[in-house]
């Protein structure tokens, strides 16, 4: 059966909450390790679809007077 995709928002806002689980301090050891892993897991899916969103990012230039599609960091090379 395959998995159901999360959201990003979704990914992020389960993360606040074991964060907030974390921080009160009132999980067993066992629990706050299974609440760390699948915060990873979380962050890696964010890091992932971040990423995914990154590459398809395009920026719009504008080249003698035309614009023009490139790639989200193209412009930004001199920084």
């Amino acid at each position: 059966m395959p998995k159901k995709e999360i959201s990003f928002e979704n990914a992020m806002e389960r993360l606040e909450e074991i964060v907030n689980l974390l921080e009160g301090g009132e999980s067993s050891l066992d629990q706050s390790l299974s609440l760390f892993e699948e915060g990873v897991k979380l962050v890696k899916i964010c890091n992932e679809k971040l990423e995914k969103a990154e590459s398809a990012v395009k920026q719009l230039i504008n080249v003698d007077g035309e614009l023009v599609e490139s790639d989200f960091y193209e412009g930004d090379k001199n920084d």
